[in-house]
């Protein structure tokens, strides 16, 4: 459901960055083999960090969470370092003692992520509220988000943020351009309209001419997207098929379920999605694409559709132990967070312990506590239950009766008194 990392790929965004032009969604993340820097005590993984630092370090982190894993103090140290002053996060900082300047590749997606993984950590409110201060800061005049600040919004990238201002506690509606557009606005004219060929699924961009050409990925990420949804979601029980109502696509809900209408079908077959084809290559044999049908099981799951996801996470057991092994921690945390929103096993995932092969590839964790498979902790949060907190993590619940103990006591002893006043 996000952008991918793949080492080709990657160093083409470089020279595309360099255009000011954004990035193509790809398949999987797979930096290269050897890094080129020196590799930081606190990262996950042991490949090349340039490109996904940052973002296979929080993906892991949501992933740990959602299992009752504790990341080691190191590791989330080194997240929060990465930070730049101004709250926006690179994809991969090698020193830090260097401050963020003009030529840093401030990126959105690394950005939200952090912010997402380090809201479910805990206990660091104000370097979440600056990731989200500076997300806010360069939302673009159609209501949306780009790769890099300024760069013209994608579906991915656009969702992904949605999903860190929901986490962190912001009223999506209330967060709107001069003109008066939300977030929602751009992921809306994206959407591909029912009735026609890939009727349901979402463009990543249009292209030159303003078509809109049907993207899985971006699909998975917009549906979670206009559902005002993080990327850690919980387990929900399954509902009605999804429907794709033909017509112009206009609310976010409507959007929602046609694109979980056409990932439905899109995983009907082979109970898998293919990676695209690369510019100029030769191979016509269609590819699996393991990350992309892990988000879609995720988007199909968190939109009430988890029976249409069964066929994609019993293809996903039998077939990405591999994929998992050779990608790293960005690969089996994308696993678990399929495995959870469809109530499976991350422990037994086709005979395969997910969890400890993700902590295996960072520093020891500080605990870890197996969650009681019938307690729900994904987080569920949509635009009904969301608090409007400004910058700040409101603390749920519990705020709200400690303000109400305050108030109680204050006219307790306020009435005390008064009685004191009023004896003979």
């Amino acid at each position: 459901m996000t952008v991918r990392r793949s080492a080709a790929t990657l160093a083409a965004t470089a020279a595309v960055l360099c255009a000011a032009v954004a990035p193509v969604a790809v398949a999987a993340p797979s930096p290269s083999p050897s890094p080129s820097v020196a590799l930081p005590a606190g990262l996950y993984g042991t490949k090349d960090p340039t490109y996904d630092g940052v973002w296979r370090q929080s993906l892991a982190f949501l992933a740990q969470r959602l299992e009752g894993v504790t990341p080691a103090a190191k590791s989330v140290d080194w997240l929060i370092s990465q930070q730049c002053a101004d709250g926006s996060y690179a994809a991969f900082r090698p020193d830090v003692s260097k401050p963020c300047d003009a030529k840093t590749v401030r990126d959105t997606n690394a950005t939200a992520a952090a912010a997402q993984a380090l809201v479910e950590v805990g206990g660091h409110r104000e370097t979440v509220n600056n990731s989200v201060r500076w997300l806010k800061s360069v939302q673009n005049e159609d209501g949306g988000w780009g790769y890099t600040a300024g760069a013209p919004s994608d579906a991915n990238s656009t969702s992904l943020v949605i999903g860190a201002l929901a986490r962190q506690g912001q009223r999506l509606t209330d967060i709107t351009t001069p003109g008066g557009r939300t977030p929602y606005d751009p992921l809306l004219a994206l959407a591909i309209p029912c009735g026609g060929e890939d009727g349901g699924a979402f463009a990543y961009q249009p292209d030159k001419k303003g078509k809109l050409a049907a993207n899985a990925d971006a699909t998975a990420a917009a549906v979670l997207g206009t559902m005002g949804k993080a990327m850690a979601v919980g387990n929900n029980a399954a509902g009605k098929a999804p429907v794709c109502r033909s017509g112009a696509v206009r609310t976010p809900e409507q959007a929602a379920q046609n694109g979980a209408h056409y990932l439905a079908g899109a995983l009907a077959g082979s109970g898998h999605l293919n990676q695209p084809p690369m510019p100029g290559a030769t191979e016509t044999t269609p590819q699996p694409d393991f990350g992309n049908t892990a988000d879609a099981v995720v988007a199909l799951s968190a939109a009430g559709h988890q029976d249409k996801a069964a066929k994609a996470i019993g293809w996903l057991k039998k077939h990405s132990a591999d994929w998992a092994g050779q990608n790293g921690p960005a690969a089996y945390a994308q696993l678990i967070l399929a495995a959870h929103a469809t109530g499976d096993n991350a422990r037994d995932f086709g005979g395969v312990d997910l969890v400890a092969r993700l902590n295996a590839a960072g520093p020891e964790p500080a605990a870890v506590v197996t969650p009681d498979p019938s307690a729900d902790t994904g987080y569920e949060a949509t635009e009904k239950d969301q608090v409007h907190s400004g910058d700040d993590v409101i603390g749920g619940v519990w705020w709200y009766i400690g303000i109400a103990l305050v108030v109680a006591a204050g006219a307790f002893f306020l009435i005390s008194g008064r009685r004191k006043n009023q004896q003979p």
